[in-house]
């Protein structure tokens, strides 16, 4: 009975060690798979670390772009102001020496006209037409057409 007895318990211990020998080599594939999706990780991260620094430089590149954009931009905006006020100005001196101009040939024409030519149009109303005229070659926002 002993014989048999350890018989039985040396023959258990031989299967626990084939089972424990079949597990360490199913252990054995699943390591050697994380060890390849951890490389393949590692190569991931190294891809993403490299975009992210070309990232950084492109920002840093866009940002200076900025800057010299802006500061180009705030000269000319201050350029167009100015000359758009010399414009105004010139504009309105036009407008005055139309004016005078249109007087002066209202002035320099002669008191009467013959009676074959087109009816007399007094100073007033000539001055109206010319007025009435050039109003309606002015823009909507003030220029002369």
């Amino acid at each position: 009975m002993s014989h048999s007895f350890g018989i039985a318990i040396e023959s258990l211990v031989a299967i626990l060690l084939m089972l424990t020998i079949g597990y360490c080599i199913l252990l054995n594939a699943r390591l050697k798979r994380l060890k390849a999706d951890e490389h393949s990780l590692k190569a991931t991260i190294a891809e993403l670390i490299t975009a992210t620094e070309i990232a950084e430089r492109a920002i840093g590149g866009l940002k200076l772009t900025v800057r010299d954009v802006n500061g180009n931009l705030g000269s000319q905006l201050a350029s167009a102001a100015e000359l758009s006020l010399q414009l105004k100005n010139q504009l309105a001196e036009g407008d005055a020496v139309f004016r005078r101009l249109s007087r002066i040939a209202i002035a320099a024409r002669p008191a009467f006209e013959p009676e074959a030519a087109a009816p007399r149009i007094s100073a007033a109303q000539a001055v109206a037409a010319a007025a009435q005229a050039f109003s309606e070659r002015r823009r909507s926002d003030g220029l002369a057409a």
